[in-house]
């Protein structure tokens, strides 16, 4: 997931680069969208896995 979060904020960089503002900005906020989710699912990664042990 954090793989794909960072593929739509390269993505949104080049779109922004040539102007497409559309375009970047909405790459922007599901690469945004995709990074808070993988941190969440992160966190309850650890947290599980410290209770578990």
């Amino acid at each position: 997931m954090l793989r794909y979060a960072v593929i739509f904020f390269i993505i949104a960089i080049v779109a922004a680069v040539f102007g497409f503002g559309g375009i970047a900005s909405g790459a922007a906020s599901i690469a945004q969208i995709l990074f808070f989710v993988f941190l969440v699912l992160a966190v309850l990664s650890l947290i599980g896995n410290i209770f578990r042990r």
